[in-house]
């Protein structure tokens, strides 16, 4: 549970914005948007096969940007 407590002569912007930011270091934030709408299991299967083969891209382009490096040192 997220809990902030009001310092003394602290305005109340402030106190939001420390709240927020407590909210999005839990990671509220992502899951409230998450679950804003209902997502069919086959939907959530396929965006997790798109999210993993976008990692393994990601992934494979730094391993030879590093091995590029490697070889123009020597």
């Amino acid at each position: 549970m997220i809990k902030v407590d009001s310092r003394p002569g602290e305005p109340i912007d402030k106190l939001l914005k420390r709240f927020k930011k407590q909210c999005e270091k839990e990671g509220l934030t992502k899951d409230v948007k998450k679950n804003s709408y209902y997502e069919k299991p086959s939907e959530r299967r396929r965006r997790a096969i798109r999210n993993s083969i976008k990692k393994a891209l990601k992934d494979e382009r730094l391993h030879i940007k590093n091995r590029a490096r490697m070889f123009r040192g020597v």
